[in-house]
């Protein structure tokens, strides 16, 4: 793995010999210098993982810091020799626990006062850089088999999938717009299964000595092996994880402070943006135009990263930082595209697809999936006169959700008076007052 070189000026020769195969593996650092990472930077983090925990052997402290124990040895002699720690007694295999001595514990305070993070060795920005060149999505091309494996247990119709196909296929932005209620979300959160499943990110980035967590548990779900535990550390640089390609979905809580890097001043460690943690992943931009932020505000902050997949981000200490910017950006919204957006940015996003309502073929389609979900049995009798009372002869528009949801009243309706769950006319006239009265009667019988 490169680690020094700027992964922009690697030629195409060099970079298709590093990323052969489409792999990307962090092989473990045989030596500090390996690390990409200077003696003092790793010492600093012993003294403080020692001044949280008072005492503790040299594997308990490499395994901490996600470091092999066998390249520590020097350090901690080194860090002994200067009486910055002392052998606190002896540790299975050959080990030692170590403590602060009272030098050592001043330096650990001052340390802390100049960062408080004490988690796992970071690794270097440009590692990153070329860690996300080799696994973005751009470099996959999904085909129709990828793309049905990914919607095999959801209904999509023909139009639709023959739609979504290229768009997935480039690799660029795309809207999906239409009437609330018909899947959109759900399709965008099935994109990302496309692109292959796992891919490779480190823990924290260093760059112009500062610190920025890119690890987010909300958001990157790490692969455990067969027997559920994780990848052995032997065979790979412990400051990674390898993790299924990430889908952050952000709604109307979107700031622009989210698209910056997050710093707090108190332990002067940040925390990278959404943007970065949905690098070879999926960002969804959930109803979107229904931000605190303007729709143009936003897309302005994105013209530039959309346009040359990189963004410009700055660090604490006012430095500038280029990174990746390669994910799939999906646009939810359920107004049109040309009313939130101008023509200078429509032409950044070259797909717009319609996810319209369901026909009655899949109305029935999806009451029938939802049946087995819900463990009753499916009647087309009793869903005709569904579609018969209360849609047609209410004008009322079917939506996606409509069967999903109106199973699950049916369902509580049968709990509370003590029946089989089953479906039969009068359970739907029930639940149907209750369900459309307020929220979307009103707003289907205006034809939207």
């Amino acid at each position: 793995m490169a680690t020094h070189a700027d992964a922009h000026e690697i030629d195409d020769g060099l970079r298709s010999i590093l990323l052969s195969d489409d792999n990307f593996w962090p092989a473990e650092p045989k030596s500090i210098r390996e690390t990409g990472l200077n003696s003092s930077f790793i010492e600093h983090l012993i003294c403080k993982y020692l001044a949280t925990t008072g005492s503790s052997s040299g594997r308990s402290i490499a395994e901490s810091l996600c470091l092999s124990f066998s390249i520590l040895g020097e350090l901690f002699d080194s860090l002994r020799t200067r009486q910055i720690v002392v052998h606190a007694g002896a540790a299975p295999f050959n080990d030692y626990y170590y403590a602060l001595t009272d030098h050592g514990r001043s330096r650990a305070t001052a340390y802390l006062g100049e960062s408080g993070y004490g988690g796992p060795a970071p690794v270097p920005l440009m590692d990153y850089v070329l860690s996300v060149e080799a696994q973005a999505i751009t470099f996959v091309a999904p085909k129709y088999a990828q793309l049905a494996e990914a919607f095999r247990d959801i209904s999509v119709e023909p139009k639709l999938f023959a739609s979504l196909g290229p768009a997935i296929n480039s690799g660029a932005g795309m809207f999906l717009y239409g009437a609330p209620g018909n899947g959109k979300s759900t399709l965008a959160r099935r994109l990302t299964v496309c692109f292959g499943q796992k891919i490779w990110i480190p823990q924290a980035l260093l760059e112009g000595g500062q610190i920025i967590k890119l690890y987010d548990a909300a958001y990157h779900h790490i692969v455990e092996e067969d027997d559920g535990t994780l990848l052995r550390c032997q065979d790979h640089d412990c400051r990674w994880l390898q993790i299924w390609r990430p889908t952050v979905v952000v709604g109307g809580e979107l700031t622009m402070d989210d698209l910056e890097i997050h710093h707090n001043p108190q332990s002067n460690v940040s925390e990278a943006p959404l943007q970065m943690k949905s690098n070879c992943g999926c960002l969804l931009l959930d109803d979107f135009g229904r931000q605190r932020i303007a729709p143009n505000e936003l897309l302005n902050r994105w013209i530039v990263p959309l346009e040359c997949r990189h963004d410009f981000l700055t660090l604490a200490n006012g430095k500038k930082i280029k990174v990746p910017f390669e994910q799939l950006i999906i646009f939810s919204t359920n107004l049109e595209p040309e009313d939130l957006v101008d023509e200078a940015f429509l032409r950044r996003i070259p797909y717009k697809i319609e996810v319209g309502d369901p026909g009655v073929e899949e109305f029935h389609f999806l009451f029938k999936l939802y049946c087995a979900t819900f463990d009753c049995e499916y009647r087309k009798d009793v869903v005709n006169y569904l579609i018969d009372t209360h849609y047609r002869s209410q004008n009322r528009a079917m939506r996606r959700c409509h069967p999903r949801d109106l199973l699950m009243q049916v369902r509580n309706y049968c709990r509370y008076n003590d029946l089989e769950m089953e479906i039969r006319p009068e359970y739907f006239d029930c639940v149907v007052e209750s369900y459309f009265a307020m929220v979307l009667k009103g707003k289907a019988k205006r034809g939207n």
